[in-house]
């Protein structure tokens, strides 16, 4: 038996267990066999990589140290006694064999897999493989199959209501917030919206970094259950609520390796809102060259298999194909985004127009869901509740429910703009670019850092005209974003 200390380590999204090498009597080939351990304490157990320690300050003879994530999973306290054990592998690593050889696995055997992967049995190693061998080669049914057990593996909320709506983009425009409008329409109309949303992984940021510009976005799944019940909606970060756990697992691993199937992203995505209770949603697609789908066949292709797995699910979807051929609004970066998503709801002359009529399109056809609401009245609707200030009375409030920012966060004020190098009219901008380029200047960690564009498609610029400023916190985030965006701006000017 060994006593639980817990070490200020952040392995996410591993468990991770550390043992020091001299201690109890074990040697080194004892160490290498126990690679992954199952500690089990009493009525609870979890599974960890072993990490084998020289320094007795970290843990001692007698001890287990947990890393955060293993901590908060085992749920005991600390200086508790565990007993240890080499973990058996998985036995769905076969189904993992077998569709590496490309094999279709059945219902029930991708139900092993992700529930697994939800109990942390498996290495980033072998999710690696899996995510590779469904990539290369998968079927409906199989995406079918994912989906359910993604959503299964985790927990659900029941709102107990015939009508609970989402809202949720594919992702890759920059500054596309529409979220954070459409939501406060949605409450302000009456209709149930209890929006999660992640954090930003590979973009300048994400909803839940733009919302914790305002308010606490980390809440708990009672706290939610309490706002939504008073307020009809919530604006939180996801990562609190078990839902959909195995999702996270596998995206952690999926970023890295650049893979993003149309498969695995209406698995994921349908998953989350399945577990979260979601009832019908909107789902927007940008098409654009340099979006994630890039074409009008494609978004054909995913739009279909959206509305398959949805309807075999119990979802019901709108899916609504958008304009992704460049950045969404003029703020790219948490707190530039709040900007201009506030400028919106507070009607401000400047506020930009196409975050303004994204969010309305959206906001319309989640109002469409509405049954007492006269068929294609969505749009008018939503236009006259952020017009007459309703809107953005509902944020008010749902930042006051979630409890105010407390911290001031303003633009990076270390700045430089990029100019362009000869006359012409913006044709392109390279969303991609230009969000790797805001992501160096320090977004979404540093809440200022990022882009304001000063251009966008069809304005014209002189030699010498700024294109677009870039933000940031720091010397070196500047440095780097300044170093790419000499590279290439982002912008393609016809003379």
């Amino acid at each position: 038996m060994l006593k639980i200390r817990r070490v200020a380590v952040d392995t996410y999204p591993e468990n991770t267990a550390f043992l020091l090498r001299s201690a109890d009597g074990y040697g080194a080939e004892q160490f290498q066999a126990m690679r992954k351990i199952e500690i089990t304490g009493d009525a609870s157990g979890i599974l960890a990589t072993l990490a084998i320690c020289d320094d007795p300050n970290i843990v001692g003879d007698g001890e287990i140290g947990l890393g955060e994530q293993a901590f908060r999973r085992l749920g005991l306290a600390e200086g508790e006694s565990v007993s240890i054990a080499q973990a058996k592998p998985p036995r769905s690593l076969e189904a993992v064999r077998r569709k590496i050889g490309g094999d279709v696995l059945s219902d029930s055997e991708i139900a092993a897999i992700i529930t697994d992967v939800a109990a942390y049995r498996y290495s980033p190693m072998e999710i690696g493989a899996f995510l590779v061998a469904c990539a290369g080669f998968m079927t409906t049914q199989e995406t079918l199959a994912l989906t359910r057990a993604m959503a299964d593996a985790g927990d659900r909320f029941d709102w107990h209501a015939p009508l609970v709506v989402d809202k949720h983009c594919i992702g890759g425009i920059p500054g596309n917030r529409t979220s954070m409008i459409v939501v406060p329409i949605v409450a302000a109309h009456g209709l149930i919206m209890p929006k999660t949303s992640s954090r930003a992984i590979t973009s300048p940021s994400g909803t839940a970094d733009t919302m914790e510009v305002l308010a606490n976005v980390d809440l708990s799944a009672e706290r939610m259950r309490a706002i939504v019940a008073t307020e009809k909606a919530v604006l939180a970060w996801g990562g609190r609520m078990n839902l959909s756990p195995a999702d996270d697992v596998l995206i952690s691993v999926e970023r890295p390796l650049r893979i993003d199937t149309f498969e695995q992203m209406v698995a994921s995505i349908l998953s989350k809102k399945l577990a979260a209770g979601s009832t019908h949603m909107v789902i927007d697609i940008p098409v654009g060259p340099t979006a994630k789908v890039r074409s009008q066949g494609e978004a054909v292709r995913l739009r279909k298999l959206f509305e398959y797995v949805a309807h075999k699910v119990g979802l019901t979807v709108d899916v609504v194909l958008t304009d992704g051929s460049q950045p969404i609004g003029r703020g790219i970066g948490p707190v530039l985004e709040a900007r201009d998503v506030m400028a919106v709801l507070r009607n401000d002359a400047d506020a930009p127009d196409d975050l303004r009529e994204r969010a309305l399109l959206l906001a319309g056809r989640v109002l469409d869901f509405d049954p007492d609401l006269e068929g294609g009245r969505g749009y008018a609707r939503a236009l006259d509740l952020l017009a007459s200030g309703k809107a953005l009375a509902a944020m008010e409030r749902l930042v006051a429910a979630q409890g105010a920012q407390t911290q001031t966060f303003r633009p990076g004020a270390l700045r430089s703009e990029i100019l362009a190098d000869e006359d012409g009219s913006v044709a392109a901008i390279d969303c991609h670019l230009i969000a790797r380029i805001a992501r160096l200047a320090g977004a979404p960690m540093d809440k200022g850092a990022g882009i304001d564009l000063l251009c966008k498609i069809g304005d014209r610029v002189r030699r010498g005209e700024p294109l677009y400023r870039i933000h940031a916190q720091s010397e070196t985030g500047l440095r780097f974003a300044c170093d790419l965006a000499a590279e290439g701006s982002g912008y393609r000017l016809l003379s």
